[in-house]
């Protein structure tokens, strides 16, 4: 029997504590008591949630044979733990035969270099404090999800049962797994790899003219949008508008513009049966074959593989 353990810390969020029902509806889907689930602290005892709400939980110390140890996120992302519990958590994590972090949970993972060398995800929110902690750590942001082998984190909290979903299938099938989302009243289990966040809140212009550049180029995908043309629209010459654009957005235009088309090509992918061609025309691909480029460079998959994780995979029957 795989026994699941959820660490909680002072200030973790409650929706956190909601992974552990894919595991309780994977073992009514079963019939069998397949998973054993138990509520963790590092000493035990009473923890206060981040609303103040307290739990009871057992003592990770006395924890024997957690197969899978996973860390629960609060709100905001924990403060730097004590040398002697991330020394426990470390040894746990040796034992176990996987690890997860949810949410802002990845940063307990991070500060037991446990995702050194490795991707990794959170809220978007503190994706860039992540990767600026945590420098041998790949953050995407972009992920519900990311499963580096016995190494799991997960996006914000939701997506932490996209994640116990995941992991059930792992153990138990996509039938099992299937019928778990139903239960949940999940539409589908989402994919990891689809995204958290708008494209176009990420990139934060703080000028109204950078940022109605930015607004012209989302509606004029399909358009040849070259540095002339978004200067024009923010009334700058190019020079000024490339300069202004950089330092507002840390990025130059042009791949902005990648990034706001390969936005709206997996939307269209996502939510639409357009044709692949007619998806990567709309937005300004121009081809089949350059859009394919961009979405390996970006998500390690091609255009037809998103669109049947986003639709067949794992989705509900």
């Amino acid at each position: 029997m795989p026994e699941i353990g959820l660490v909680v810390f002072p200030g973790f969020q409650c929706l956190a504590l909601a992974a552990q029902t894919a595991f309780e509806l994977a073992n009514l889907v079963t019939g069998e008591n397949f998973y054993s689930v138990h509520l963790l602290s590092l000493e035990g005892g009473m923890v206060p949630s981040s609303t103040g709400f307290r739990m009871e939980t057992e003592s990770l110390r006395d924890a024997d044979g957690i197969d899978t140890l996973l860390l629960l996120g609060g709100t905001l992302p924990p403060d730097p733990l004590p040398s002697m519990t991330i020394a426990a958590l470390q040894a746990h994590a040796r034992r176990a035969r996987r690890v997860a972090g949810l949410c802002t949970g990845a940063f307990l993972l991070a500060q037991c270099g446990l995702l050194d060398g490795r991707r990794a995800t959170t809220h978007w929110i503190f994706a860039k404090l992540m990767r600026e902690r945590f420098p041998a750590v790949t953050v995407e942001e972009d992920r519900i999800y990311i499963n580096e082998g016995a190494v799991w984190t997960s996006a914000g909290l939701t997506a932490g049962l996209d994640l116990a979903v995941a992991l059930v299938e792992k153990d138990l099938g996509q039938e099992v797994a299937r019928s778990v989302a139903r239960k949940l009243v999940m539409h589908h289990r989402r994919s990891g790899g689809q995204s958290q966040h708008s494209e176009l809140l990420d990139l934060a212009a703080k000028s109204d003219r950078i940022q109605t550049a930015l607004i012209f180029a989302k509606n004029n995908l399909a358009r040849p949008l070259t540095v002339e043309t978004l200067a024009e629209a923010a009334r700058l010459s190019p020079r000024q508008f490339s300069r202004a654009f950089r330092a507002e957005t840390g990025q130059s235009p042009a791949k902005a513009v990648e990034q706001l088309r390969l936005e709206a090509a997996r939307l269209m992918l996502e939510d639409s049966r357009h044709p692949i061609e007619t998806v990567a025309r709309e937005t300004g691909f121009m081809d089949q074959r350059r859009m394919r480029e961009s979405f390996m460079r970006q998500w390690g998959m091609p255009p037809q593989a998103i669109r049947r994780a986003a639709r067949g995979v794992g989705a509900a029957a």
